[in-house]
């Protein structure tokens, strides 16, 4: 399991089971946040708890989604989607820059091409460490 924190201590998330691959976006949000994510479903593998205010960004056709951060310390969470996926579940993602370096830096990451093309990019073979240190 993998937790992550804001930087005063008010809100956290955790991830249980394999993270799988990590993904760097550059839309307009994330390479501003400079966010990396870990995805899954909400009420699933992970839970957000703590004080927490969002912000609603509407997006391409199916990207209209909700980012989560601490009201304190202003610390990006999660994102969460506001439209359900055709299984009913809502998707999700933790920013796995609020982990503990050490947990998660060997984690492989994917690019994905949220500003032009919304396609995944081809992999550069990098891992969060590769953009941390």
């Amino acid at each position: 399991m993998l937790t992550g924190s804001c930087h005063c201590g008010k809100a956290s998330w955790t991830l249980k089971g394999d993270p799988g691959s990590i993904t760097a976006c550059n839309c307009t949000l994330c390479r501003r946040y400079g966010a990396l994510w870990a995805y899954d479903y909400e009420g699933e593998r992970i839970t957000v708890t703590g004080q927490i205010a969002s912000y609603t960004r509407a997006g391409r056709d199916k990207s209209s989604l909700e980012i989560l951060f601490c009201p304190s310390c202003a610390c990006v969470l999660s994102w969460r989607g506001l439209r359900l996926q055709e299984d009913g579940r809502r998707r999700m993602a933790v920013n796995l820059r609020l982990a503990p370096p050490g947990l998660v830096q060997d984690l492989p990451i994917d690019h994905f091409d949220g500003l032009d093309t919304f396609e995944d990019l081809p992999s550069k073979g990098r891992c969060v460490r590769d953009l941390w240190f």
